[in-house]
Formats: C-alpha cells, structure tokens, sequence
C-alpha cells in the first residue's frame, strides 16, 4: 500500500475531508475541529483525553475541538483511514436545526465505536469529497451532512453548556494570553511572572491541565491560525509570518508533522 496523505475538497465551507494510508506516528496535538473518522484498513492507536484508542476495520475514531491526543500504527503496519473535520460553527448550527433551537454544544463521548448505520451515512457524506462543479447538487450535500450530524448528536455525544473546561485561575489566565495572539513572542519567563507561577509549576499545570506544555501548546495555536489564513488565501510566505514561525520551512515542518501534508497541498485544496 503507497503511503499517502491527502486533503480533499468539499463544496461546503468548514468540512475538511482527508485520507490517508500510512505507518507515521503523530505526536500529541489538537485541533480546533470536531473530527470523525472510519478506519478503512490495518488498526490505530493513539492515547486522548477520553482515553486509550485502538480501532480497526470499520470502526469509527473522533476528536471534539482541543482534544489532545496523538496517534500511531498498531504493530507498525500501515493502516488507513478516512476522516471528515468539521468547524465548531457548523456543527453548532447543525445542532440547533437537529435540535429545535437547543443553544449547547455537543461532545463526543467515546474515542471509538462501531455504528454500521452511521458507516451508511458517513459514505454519503464522503462522497461528496470533491472541487464544486456546475453538476455539484448542494441540497443532497448538505442533506447528508445534517443526516451524518443527528446520528452523532443521537448516538455518540452529550450536551453540555456553551463554554470551555475548568481550569485554574493560573492556568487559565496564561492560556488566554496565548491564545489573544498565538503569534506573539513569548519566553516561559515572561509567561509564568505574568500568571504568578515559577516555569516548573506553568509547564507541570499546562501538562496536567491541558495535556501539552506551554510550548507545544503555542505551537498548536500557530498552526491553527495558519489553517484559517491559508483558507483565507493568504501566501504561504505570508502566513508563516502573520502566525508567528520563523520563516515558510518552519511552517512547513510543523505542519507535516502534525498533518502529513505539506501547507502547499492542504492550501490548493481548500481555496
């Protein structure tokens, strides 16, 4: 099997679909996504904050917005899968129409799960992973996106109020000033005088709280800000600046670290 990594287009905006066949490990990361998956072929693994995840053939993977987890081939094999990322706006709206108005959003529960109705509906919304044409029928598209949300929203998640997890004040105030601007230069020194902690106590509490250190947490900021740049059409030189890495390669680096595609792929496919 080649291995592969790509990013598809969708005509909706703000449905990331992506596949992929191969042996890489990912290191911890989020995404500002909501993401469910089906794995096609081989088994992952990965640990998350719900848990352990060991999925094979058939059965579906999910991650809720600024979920930390990582993910890895079982047993070394290559394995493949599918999976579609769908912003938290959409989704939110998405539940509102499912659910008469509700204002909460929904989480996932489990890591993994098998659900062979919801592999039917996940095929039909997958098919539709390709550039809009004049032939694109956007009614049975977003027909079978809204059928995908209500059997997750019924079958595999909870409501909870609008709002982000519990932190503590320290841990809170530092993550807030890193995400009012991910770009931002930021040494560990300024970050803990600032919240009042010694850097021991801010990377211990990053860890313990958000399961990422100041460090990598910044970096996944960075990243999540060059997403929505580069959806916004912005030069890749551009975008490496305004998110705040040393230059295109840095970028880069990150990127397909976390991805498995370089910026210049993922860019062509959803602008």
């Amino acid at each position: 099997m080649t291995d592969y990594s790509r990013v598809h287009p969708f005509p909706i905006a703000g449905v990331d679909p992506m596949s992929a066949a191969t042996s890489r490990s990912f290191p911890r990361h989020t995404h500002d996504q909501y993401g469910i998956g089906v794995v096609d072929s081989g088994g992952h693994a990965s640990w998350s904050d719900r848990g352990h995840v060991e999925a094979g053939p058939g059965e579906f993977i999910c991650v809720n917005p600024g979920e930390v987890h990582d993910g890895r081939a079982i047993r070394h094999q290559v394995r493949s899968w599918r999976i579609l990322y769908f912003d938290p706006v959409l989704m939110e709206q998405a539940a509102e129409d499912i659910l008469e108005g509700a204002h909460a959003r929904f989480m996932f529960t489990a890591p993994v799960f098998a659900d062979a109705p919801m592999r039917r509906l996940f095929e039909a919304a997958f098919a539709h992973a390709s550039p809009v044409t004049p032939t694109t029928d956007m009614m049975a598209c977003e027909t079978a996106i809204l059928k995908l949300a209500a059997r997750l929203i019924d079958a595999h998640s909870t409501l909870r109020p609008k709002g982000g997890r519990e932190l503590t004040p320290c841990i809170r105030r530092a993550r807030s000033r890193i995400d009012d601007d991910p770009a931002a230069s930021l040494t560990l020194v300024e970050l803990s005088e600032e919240v009042g902690l010694s850097r021991f106590q801010l990377i211990r509490g990053f860890a313990r709280e958000l399961g990422l250190t100041p460090h990598a947490y910044i970096l996944q900021r960075r990243i999540a800000m060059a997403r929505r740049l580069m959806r916004a059409g912005r030069p890749l030189a551009e975008v490496a600046v305004l998110a705040g890495f040393c230059d295109q390669s840095h970028l880069t680096r990150c990127f397909v670290r976390q991805f498995g595609v370089t910026p210049r792929r993922y860019a062509y496919n959803v602008t």
